[in-house]
Formats: structure tokens, sequence, C-alpha cells
């Protein structure tokens, strides 16, 4: 009886022999997505060193496969790790963020091929990819789970435009909708502002942690924490009328790398300069060294080097507490600046471009107040009862 051909994409026995130089030589029949099976070899100092070599091999033949023939019996894994590849691939051309690409691949790892890595692509439905979520939703939480979509979505989109589906299916699922936030994120007053600067400027936790000029230029600007710490001394013109600020980067914790400065704030529209206040600029110039260095950081870490954005939050959230402001977050700031431009009766473009936003409904929705307004209204609704009609008594 014959043998059984190999499946496509799959490999048989691994063969390996000594070679006269003492080398190790490895070998296996692979079935090509042609549906030819050729004979697949490498070579390695022992014999474990040439079986690793030759899988390395076969794995390789079998991605560069996928990629020319994605199809519905192609398993999920590896057109995953095709999509990831073009993740990292954003990311190290400073599209995308090294912590964006970390979160999709313990994504990935964690919940995502646990649960779909072995199907074929024919295999998974609307249905089964919103089991997973929802599963991944009880065991994990509303943020892991809408991660763990859009890790999804993207690999079967991928599939899509080779395709496999007529539409994405993991965007017909249900839709993973969060409890309504009891509390919001508040801005401060005025005279919270003012009460709350003066607390922190006398706090000794918090002057020995360097956190009175940092939320200072958080409060004058509305950076972000790792905006503000990734400000460097050439990047402030303290000379100029008004003196300015260029926003040029944000500090990232990258794993394996450590801290360093990724060139490009959250977003394109993170790009930016921004004035600022006549305090915030004296300020700033009584902390400038004499002999500062252009590339020097403004606003270093307690014991030198650049702030980890996690660690001083977690700094600024005790300072809050111990001034009385348990309710205040860092992103507090922010919202501060922007209801201040609100109250001031400024735009919410101007909002927009203060914050780097970069759409402004997200300025408005989010960081603007909603009060009462001369909307214009009132003065429509006259036209309902003409002015000559008399008012009724009540009667009958």
């Amino acid at each position: 009886m014959a043998r059984p051909r190999l499946p496509i994409g799959t490999y048989g026995e691994i063969r390996a022999y000594e070679l006269d130089s003492g080398k190790w030589r490895a070998i296996a029949n692979y079935r090509d997505f042609d549906g030819i099976t050729r004979p697949v070899e490498r070579v390695g100092k022992s014999r474990p060193a040439a079986i690793n070599n030759l899988k390395e091999a076969l794995r390789d033949r079998k991605r560069a496969d996928v990629e020319n023939d994605i199809t519905p019996e192609t398993r999920f894994a590896p057109v995953a790790e095709m999509w990831f590849a073009a993740i990292q691939a954003e990311v190290d051309e400073g599209h995308k963020s090294p912590g964006t690409a970390r979160l999709y691949r313990d994504r990935l790892d964690n919940q995502v091929l646990p649960a779909l890595g072995q199907l074929t692509l024919g295999e998974i439905t609307v249905s089964r990819v919103d089991k997973v979520v929802k599963t991944v939703k009880d065991k994990h939480g509303i943020g892991t789970a809408k991660l763990a979509r859009t890790v999804i979505s993207g690999v079967l989109g991928l599939a899509t435009r080779h395709d496999v589906y007529d539409h994405n299916p993991a965007r017909e699922i249900e839709r993973i909708r969060a409890p309504k936030k009891m509390t919001a994120t508040r801005a401060l007053e005025l005279e919270q502002a003012q009460d709350l600067r003066a607390r922190i400027a006398t706090d000794e936790k918090a002057r020995s942690r360097d956190l009175a000029d940092f939320v200072d230029m958080m409060l004058g600007t509305g950076m972000r924490i790792g905006e503000a710490a990734a400000v460097v001394w050439d990047a402030l013109d303290l000379e100029s009328t008004p003196a300015e600020v260029e926003v040029r980067g944000t500090v990232i914790r990258e794993k394996g790398k450590g801290l360093r400065i990724k060139p490009a704030p959250k977003s394109e529209d993170g790009y930016r300069t921004l004035e600022l206040p006549n305090w915030l600029r004296d300020q700033l110039r009584r902390r400038k060294p004499a002999n500062a260095s252009p590339d020097g950081i403004v606003f270093t870490a307690p014991m030198g080097g650049l702030r980890d954005p996690s660690n001083t939050n977690a700094d600024i959230k005790e300072a809050l507490g111990a001034a009385g402001y348990d309710w205040m977050t860092s992103h507090g700031w922010r919202k501060t600046v922007a209801s201040m431009m609100d109250d001031a009766g400024l735009s919410a473009r101007a909002a927009a471009d203060q914050l780097g936003h970069a759409k402004v409904s997200m300025t408005q929705d989010n960081y603007f107040k909603r009060r009462v307004r001369r909307t214009g209204a009132a003065e429509v609704m006259e036209r309902v009862v003409p002015a000559e009609e008399p008012e009724s008594n009540g009667e009958g």
C-alpha cells in the first residue's frame, strides 16, 4: 500500500547523518504549496544543531509559502505571524509605537493563539470569534478583550484581503461595552489649580522627586507625562515673545531596551509648538543650568536619566493624595488646560492643537465642559407660538 502523501505545508521524518568533516546534516521531505514534495536539508556542528537549523528553515519555508497562498485550509497561527511581522516592520520604520507591538504580541501569545492558532481559517467563524472574545473579557477584563479583538481582526483582515472571506468575521461580533464610568476625569477650577500648585511646591516628598516644576510644565502646556519627560533644552526658546516649546517626542519603555525617547509623539498631530505662559518661562529660565547641553533632558529622574512615565505617574498620584486631591489624576492637567481654554471662549480646534489631538471631536467630547449656552434654540422656537396669540387663562 502506498504511503499517504504529506499534507500541504508539512514535512516528514527528520533524518540526521554525521559527515566526514565532523559536522551533521539533517534532512526532511517538505511538501510545498505547489503540491511537490522536496528534500530540505541543513548542516550544523552537532546533531541537535543541524536539526534545529533544519526546523528553522522549514518554518521559514512554510511562512514564505503562506505569504504566497493563504487559503481556507491555512492555519491561523502562520497568518498571525505574517500579520505581526508587518506590525513590527511599521514599528521599525517609526510608524507605530514599540508599546503597541508589545501589547499585540502579548495578546497573540497569551489569548489569541492558544484559542485559535491551530484552527484553519475556514474553521474560524463569527460565532467562534465572538466566543473567544467573550471568554477573554470574562477572564481578563474589557481592555484585554478589546485588544484581543483588534489582533484577531487584523489577522483575519489579512486573510480577507487574500479572498478567504467575503468580509472580516471579527467585525461582525457583538460590541464590547464597558460600564459607564461613575466619575469622569475632572478639571481643576482656577482656585483649585492655584491651591494645588502651592501644596505640591511645599510637599517635601514631591520636592525630593522634582515634581513641582514637572507638573507645572503639564499644567502650563497640557503635555502628556511622556511628552514632558522628553523635553530637551534645545526644544525650548525662552527668549522669544512669547516663549515656546517644541513637542518632539515622548518617553517610552521598550522591552529589553529600557527607557528611550521615541522621536514621534502619540500621533502626527502630537508634533506641535506651544506658547508658554510667562510664569512658566521664568521658572524654566531659573531651572536652566549655565552649561546646559542642547540635548540635555529638562526634567530628569531624581537619580538622573530619563523619567519613567509609569513611575512618574505613580509619584504624581501620591502627591495628589497628600495634597488632598485624591480625585485628581495626572490626566486632569490636560483637561484643566482644555477647560480653561473653553471658559475663555477659545475654539475646540485651538484646544485640539494645544493638546495634540488628531480629531477635534475628541477634544469636544472628552475635554470640554457641557453647560448651558446661547445656542439660539430659544429664539427659533419662539415661532411655535405667534406673538399675537392670547395666553390661555387655564379655563375650559
